[in-house]
C-alpha cells in the first residue's frame, strides 16, 4: 500500500464541471509546504460539452464565495441575471400555473409551518392565493428585485433568496481564468489510451494522441456522459433510472435577448416533455426535454422553434441521454464530476450544484496515497443518497398531476415509484406535513410549493392548527401579505438593477 500525500491532480475533461473542479481545488488544496497543490486539467478542443446548466439554486453563491469570485465580475463576465425561483405552467393541469420561489413561505408561527395555516384558512374560504405569502414569488411576479438586506432581519427582505442564470460556455472560461492564475495547468488535446497499474488496477497515465504521457495521483473524471475514465476504462455500471423519469432527448437552441429580463427561469409542460427558457442579459436560453418514445424528434423541435418568445440564433443541438447514475462514484483513484456521475434532468435546475457538492464532498473526504476503501464507501453512499433525494423530487413532478391527455401523461401518472417517494407524498396527503431529513437539498418550503403547485391537496390541515381561531391565523396571514406587497413595491426592475449594478461585457475568449 502507497503511503503519503496526494501531489497530482488530474481532470479529465472542460466545460463547467472539469473547471469548476479546477477552480475551487486549486483554491482550497495546499501542499505541505503551503504552496497551491499541482494540479492539471485536459480537454479536447475537438470534443463539445453539454450547455444545460445555465440556471442554477442558491448555493451557487456559497460555491462563488468559496472559490473567491466577486459577484459583480462574475455577472459582467457571464451575462448572469438572478433568479428567484421557477415558473411553471401547464404541470398540474393544462392552463395552471404555480411558482416555486427560494427562500421562505410566510412566517412561522410557534410550532407549524406558514402553510399549515394557509390550508386551514382555505378550507373557509379565507385564503389569498398562495404566492402573495412569499416575498420571491410577488418579486418574480412584478419582475422587481433587490439583494437581501440582513441589517433588516425583522423584514421579509431579509430572506431573500436567490441564484443566477448565466451563460455555462463564459462561466467555465471565467473558472479557467482563476484557475490558471493560481497555477492550473491546461493541456490540450485528445486521449487515445488510459493504462493501469497492475497490483491493484488504479489509473497510472493518459496517453495522448500525440504521443504525450500525464501521470497524476488522483484523477477526476469530467469526460461527460461518456464517462471515459470510470466508466469506459474502470468498467463501473450505470443504474438506469428512465422507468422513473422517461425524458431522454433534449434539443437546445439560443434565442435573442427579452427586452425585459424576468428574474426566474420558466418552464412549460407539453404533451410529451416540457420546456425551458432562461433568460441570459445578452440572449435567452431555450429547450425542449422530452421522450423519444413518446413523440419524433422532428415534432419536438417544431413545438420548440413554434414557442419561442424572440428570434432563433442557431439550429436546435440535439442531445440524448439516460437519467440514472453510476454505481460508484468514486474508484480507486477515480472520482466522476458532472456528468460523468450520472444524470438528472434540468427541471429543478440541479445539474451545476452536483459539480458543486461532487467537489466539496471530495475536500471534506480527501484521500492520501493509500486511497482507504471506507473513505471511498463513504462518499460512494453519500453522493448515492444525494441523487436519490433529488431524483425523487424531479419524479414527484411528473406524478402529482391531473394531465391525462397523452400517453405520455397517462403513463406517469401510472408509473410505480420509489418506496421513498411513495411515502413522502402519503404523508403529505394525510395532514400537510414533509417527511425529510436534515441534509436533504429540496427544503420543506419547496415540496409544499411543487405538492400544492401540482395539484395534491392534503386531506387536512395539520390538527395543531385547531388551537388558533380563525380570526387570529387570517390577521397573521393577512399582515404576511401586506408587509411583502408594500416591500416589493419600493423595489427597482430587476431588468433596472441588472443593467445598473452588472451589465454585460463581453471578454475576448480564451485560447
Amino acid at each position: 500500500m502507497q503511503q503519503g500525500p496526494i501531489r497530482k491532480i488530474v481532470i479529465v475533461g472542460g466545460g463547467s464541471s472539469g473547471w469548476m473542479s479546477a477552480a475551487l481545488l486549486s483554491k482550497l488544496l495546499r501542499n505541505r509546504a503551503g504552496a497551491p497543490l499541482q494540479i492539471c486539467l485536459v480537454e479536447s478542443e475537438q470534443i463539445g460539452t453539454v450547455g444545460v446548466g445555465e440556471a442554477t439554486i442558491p448555493a451557487i453563491k456559497v460555491f462563488n464565495q468559496l472559490c473567491g469570485i466577486d459577484e459583480r465580475e462574475f455577472i459582467q463576465a457571464t451575462g448572469a441575471t438572478f433568479k428567484l425561483g421557477i415558473d411553471f405552467v401547464n404541470w398540474g393541469q393544462i392552463g395552471e400555473r404555480y411558482f416555486h420561489a427560494f427562500g421562505a413561505i410566510g412566517r412561522s408561527w410557534e410550532w407549524l409551518s406558514f402553510h399549515q395555516y394557509w390550508l386551514a384558512l382555505r378550507e373557509a374560504g379565507l385564503a389569498l392565493p398562495f404566492d402573495d405569502y412569499c416575498i420571491g414569488a410577488v418579486m418574480a411576479r412584478e419582475q422587481r428585485f433587490m439583494q437581501a438586506d440582513a441589517s433588516r432581519p425583522l423584514s421579509p427582505v431579509s430572506q431573500i433568496a436567490y441564484a443566477y442564470h448565466f451563460d455555462a460556455g463564459l462561466y467555465a472560461q471565467f473558472l479557467r481564468r482563476h484557475s490558471e492564475a493560481r497555477g492550473v495547468s491546461r493541456i490540450v488535446g485528445t486521449i487515445s489510451a488510459v493504462t493501469r497499474h497492475a497490483h491493484n488496477g488504479h489509473i497510472h497515465q493518459l496517453v495522448l494522441d500525440d504521443g504525450r504521457i500525464i501521470e497524476g495521483d488522483l484523477f477526476l473524471d469530467c469526460s461527460g456522459s461518456r464517462a471515459l475514465l470510470l466508466g469506459q476504462t474502470l468498467g463501473v455500471g450505470y443504474d438506469d433510472w428512465s422507468h422513473w423519469l422517461p425524458n431522454n432527448s433534449a434539443l437546445a437552441v439560443p434565442s435573442a435577448a427579452l427586452a425585459e429580463l424576468p428574474p426566474f427561469t420558466r418552464s412549460t409542460a407539453h404533451h410529451s416533455g416540457w420546456q425551458w427558457r432562461i433568460p441570459l442579459q445578452h440572449r435567452t436560453g431555450n429547450g425542449m426535454v422530452f421522450a423519444s418514445g413518446f413523440v419524433s424528434d422532428s415534432t419536438a423541435e417544431e413545438l420548440l422553434l413554434s414557442s419561442l418568445d424572440t428570434p432563433a440564433l442557431a439550429a436546435p443541438k440535439l442531445i440524448r441521454f439516460t437519467t440514472g447514475q453510476r454505481k460508484q462514484m468514486w474508484w480507486g483513484n477515480c472520482v466522476a464530476i458532472g456528468l460523468a456521475s450520472g444524470f438528472l434532468e434540468p427541471l429543478e435546475s440541479t445539474s451545476l450544484h452536483l459539480v458543486q457538492t461532487a467537489v466539496t464532498r471530495l475536500v471534506n473526504l480527501f484521500p492520501d496515497l493509500s486511497f482507504q476503501q471506507a473513505n471511498i464507501d463513504h462518499y460512494n453512499s453519500l453522493a448515492a443518497t444525494e441523487m436519490a433525494q433529488i431524483r425523487d423530487f424531479i419524479i414527484a413532478h411528473y406524478k402529482v398531476t391531473r394531465r391525462n391527455d397523452s400517453e405520455y401523461w397517462r403513463y406517469c401518472q401510472r408509473m410505480a415509484l420509489p418506496d421513498s417517494l411513495a411515502q413522502k407524498l402519503e404523508i403529505f396527503a394525510a395532514y400537510g406535513r414533509v417527511h425529510r431529513v436534515a441534509d436533504e437539498l429540496f427544503r420543506e418550503d419547496s415540496w409544499v410549493q411543487v405538492l400544492l403547485g401540482q395539484g395534491l391537496s392534503p386531506a387536512r390541515p395539520d390538527p395543531l392548527c385547531q388551537q388558533k381561531s380563525l380570526a387570529e391565523m387570517r390577521d397573521f396571514a393577512e399582515s404576511t401579505a401586506q408587509v411583502i406587497a408594500a416591500c416589493t413595491a419600493q423595489m427597482p426592475t430587476h431588468t433596472d438593477f441588472i443593467r445598473k449594478v452588472a451589465p454585460f461585457r463581453a471578454e475576448a475568449p480564451l485560447r
